[in-house]
């Protein structure tokens, strides 16, 4: 399917949806700066934040806002799907004040740590839940997002979930919830690994001899070409090493230091202390 026809099936589901965002934070300024982006008129997306200068910022593109805490239930009650998008910890106090108007919405939500069972017990037994990990690229809709949805979700309130993720990028399904804690690890953290290995190759090229712009450029460069390379060839990583490794060469050099100092545990050492770390916050949330 061509990237037209794709947005335009997006914008078959997501066509007079009514959306709103309970927050109006950096996540959710970048889900809805997809959703703009793929058509959704401004009209039909409203935010409701606390803050003014979010709220008049929001104002200024043509969305609806409201100040929650004067009026929490406007911006659910006609809603087609209710996106939470505050910090786990004042979670449970937001939603109280509006889940008496949830009927028939579609409430998906992503915030890190709160499980579908947490989220359902938060709002007072409801069901139709989805369960959202996005991550910062979402910003430049260049995001990769996990969902996993109850059994109470309709086909139709799956694409319409799968369509507005979308719109920020890349969306894959998972049937247990336990690997929404794998998918923190894979991808919803995992920007953070990306910046801190360009760090490093930025630290020591400067130290070998570059300036810091062509240091940052050429390694910024490298690692985003790599990754394109990487998505849009039929070989696996590890065929695609082997293949730019000549024997003796240079590469083989690098890659024999980077096993002989064990880098790719060290990686799944991190991936792993993610991983313990997501289930810890959601134990600390029951």
């Amino acid at each position: 399917m061509s990237d037209k026809n794709h947005k335009s099936e997006k914008n078959d589901v997501l066509n007079n949806k009514k959306i709103s965002f309970i927050g109006g934070g950096n996540m959710a300024q970048a889900l809805i700066s997809g959703l703009l982006g793929c058509g959704v008129k401004p009209e039909s997306i409203t935010v409701a934040d606390p803050s003014e200068d979010i709220r008049q910022q929001l104002d200024a593109k043509g969305l609806n806002t409201v100040d929650p805490t004067a009026d929490a239930k406007a911006a659910v009650k006609d809603a087609d799907l209710v996106v939470l998008a505050v910090k786990p910890q004042v979670m449970k106090v937001v939603v109280s004040g509006f889940t008496d108007v949830l009927d028939k919405q579609l409430v998906m939500s992503v915030a890190a740590g709160l499980s579908t069972d947490i989220l359902a017990t938060m709002l007072g037994g409801y069901q139709n839940i989805v369960r959202a990990m996005p991550n910062t690229p979402a910003m430049i809709q260049m995001g990769a997002t996990g969902l996993y949805a109850t059994d109470s979700i309709s086909e139709e309130q799956k694409q319409l979930a799968t369509a507005a993720m979308e719109a920020s990028g890349l969306v894959t399904w998972v049937e247990n919830e336990e690997q929404m804690h794998a998918v923190t690890a894979v991808s919803g953290s995992a920007p953070a690994y990306v910046f801190y290995f360009l760090e490093s190759m930025i630290d020591k090229a400067v130290a070998q001899g570059l300036d810091k712009q062509q240091a940052s450029t050429l390694a910024m460069q490298t690692v985003m070409g790599a990754a394109k390379m990487a998505m849009d060839s039929e070989d696996a990583p590890s065929e695609l090493r082997r293949k730019v490794t000549s024997p003796n060469g240079t590469t083989q050099a690098a890659v024999e230091s980077l096993q002989a100092n064990e880098v790719g545990h060290q990686i799944g050492e991190a991936m792993q202390a993610c991983y313990e770390r997501s289930q810890a916050l959601s134990e600390e949330m029951k």
